[in-house]
């Protein structure tokens, strides 16, 4: 019975491992042929070993019109609307986590139905309020957007993090005289850190992928994020440079990168609430 018993383990364990090792080729194959196509004169569809390393797709792609300017955009939009949802999501967050009201839960599940809308339904209506209020082409209107669809999303997120932040630390503080708003700046903030590093990594992520938000709602070519404008490398009759897309694609891919490790401390740092409550 032991043998057999071992022999059922050892074949679910194979399973399990063979499962794994067919999702990690699922990931692992596209970045494979990205990172060879880069440095391969003569890039297609297949993932091989490069006919000899190159630098001409990056020289080819490295120009204002095709990487700087874009990136550019791509940061203030992204950036911005980065910012805009932090701050708005632990606004609405702070009263939901510390205060109890009957209408907590309805809001959340409001929030929580809003999560569920795809964007597409939504663009319509968006566009037309959009051109009533001249936000159309514009990076503020793109940036508010951006921020918008986020928001609820980024509160649930916010929230939960901020339930972790014992509230006998506030309390203290407004002893002392201050009020709920410093002690949301002073002390909830800080010590969920790594809740607020989390939100601000998700939210530039989503925002930095989005091609459908700026292509409808920007219209001028120079105003254009590199999400949109990596189209202009697939040609009106199917002909691709696949080694500059490629290029192109590990650059667009580096500030999301460069984020991530700068955060990635405070991602695994945790609360560090210890001790704060005694006494």
């Amino acid at each position: 019975m032991t043998t057999v018993l071992k022999s059922r383990r050892r074949s679910r364990r194979l399973a399990a491992d063979a499962g794994l090792l067919v999702v990690a080729a699922a990931f692992v194959l596209p970045l494979a042929w990205v990172i060879l196509s880069a440095l391969d004169p003569h890039a297609d569809l297949r993932v091989k070993p490069p006919d000899g390393l190159t630098l001409d797709n990056f020289d080819a792609v490295l120009t204002p019109e095709i990487t700087f300017t874009p990136l550019l955009n791509s940061l203030l939009l992204c950036g911005g609307g980065t910012l805009l949802t932090v701050v708005c999501a632990a606004l609405a967050a702070y009263p939901l986590s510390r205060f109890r009201s009957r209408f907590n839960r309805p809001f959340l599940l409001t929030i929580l139905f809003a999560t569920c809308l795809p964007i597409t339904a939504i663009m319509v209506p968006v566009y037309a309020l959009f051109v009533q209020v001249n936000l159309i082409d514009t990076m503020q209107g793109t940036i508010l957007f951006f921020a918008a669809s986020q928001l609820p999303f980024a509160i649930w997120l916010m929230k939960n993090f901020m339930d972790g932040v014992p509230k006998e630390l506030e309390e203290a503080a407004w002893t002392d005289g201050a009020s709920a708003f410093q002690s949301l700046i002073r002390i909830v903030l800080p010590l969920m850190g790594p809740g607020v590093a989390v939100v601000t990594v998700f939210s530039f992520v989503v925002m930095w992928g989005n091609f459908f938000v700026p292509f409808m709602l920007l219209l001028t070519p120079d105003q254009m994020p590199a999400s949109v404008s990596i189209n202009d490398f697939f040609g009106n009759r199917g002909t691709v440079v696949y080694g500059q897309l490629a290029a192109f694609s590990v650059i667009y891919s580096t500030p999301v990168i460069l984020l991530y490790v700068v955060v990635a401390r405070r991602l695994g740092g945790g609360f560090a609430l210890g001790g704060a409550v005694k006494g």
